[in-house]
């Protein structure tokens, strides 16, 4: 027995050979459950990166408005039609003062920011009557808010 015949004998008895082969690339069962598994954990996968990514998100804009802190502690109502507010940055972070409002009415007021531990004098542009009561809402760039009801001397 030559070589060359060993050979063809042991492909044509090989498990591979023929019809069984093509039966087993024709038989497509199992490839249905492994590219749903595939697809299920890719869009897990994306779910979950999406959650993480909006936690982040969340998470480092209430760090930076948790860090942010003022507190008014005097206000002088002046002769010349201006409310004058001292106000002291107690907070982590430097802050800057967006608006004022007056009884809910935006006012125009003196630019101010303050760094961490910072007090300053804040200007605000009002005609005021003595011996009424104002409401003083004073909001920073953030969006963190002081506001008191304040009396004018009588």
């Amino acid at each position: 027995m030559s070589s060359y015949l060993l050979a063809d004998i042991s492909l044509s008895n090989s498990y591979f050979s023929g019809e069984k082969m093509k039966r087993i690339f024709r038989d497509r069962k199992g490839v249905t459950p492994v590219l749903s598994n595939v697809l299920l954990m890719v869009i897990a996968v994306a779910g979950m990166s999406i959650a993480m990514t909006a936690t982040y998100v969340i998470t480092s804009n209430l760090r930076e408005i948790m860090g942010e802190r003022f507190i008014v502690e005097d206000v002088w109502f002046k002769t010349d039609d201006t409310i004058t507010v001292y106000i002291r940055n107690v907070g982590k972070m430097a802050i800057e003062i967006s608006a004022v409002y007056v009884n809910h009415i935006t006012q125009s007021f003196s630019s101010l920011q303050l760094e961490v531990n910072e007090h300053n004098w804040l200007n605000i542009t009002h005609d005021w009557v003595a011996g009424s009561i104002y409401y003083i809402n004073i909001v920073t760039r953030r969006g963190n808010q002081v506001a008191n009801y304040y009396g004018a001397p009588s």
